[in-house]
């Protein structure tokens, strides 16, 4: 048998961490979504509010909630995602790295 110890890649925490973070944008994404699609669209047509031509519901579901979860996505990868190789690493850049990512 090998008398190697498997290390895990300490960068697997902070891949972690920026799947969560997106699991979580796309979930209130499909929560703003649903909440004005079908929040603001269970009345007869007649009564529906218009803005810009959009009926109210399709503005802030689609178009508000298009633009606003665009800019959180920025945001979110600019302020808490980082750029790292995706090749192996050796024995310096495992500590390296563990360092960082705590």
């Amino acid at each position: 048998m090998d008398d190697k110890k498997i290390v895990e890649d300490p960068r697997y925490k902070q891949c972690n961490k920026e799947a969560i973070m997106g699991f979580i944008l796309g979930l209130l994404n499909l929560i703003w979504w649903f909440g004005f699609g079908y929040g603001l669209s269970n009345r007869p047509v007649k009564e529906y509010t218009y803005i810009l031509g959009f009926p109210a519901w399709f503005f802030m579901s689609c178009i508000v909630g298009g633009i606003l979860f665009s800019i959180l996505t920025v945001i979110t990868i600019n302020k808490f995602f980082k750029d790292m190789p995706l090749d192996g690493l050796s024995k310096e850049e495992v500590e390296m790295y563990k360092k960082e990512f705590k």
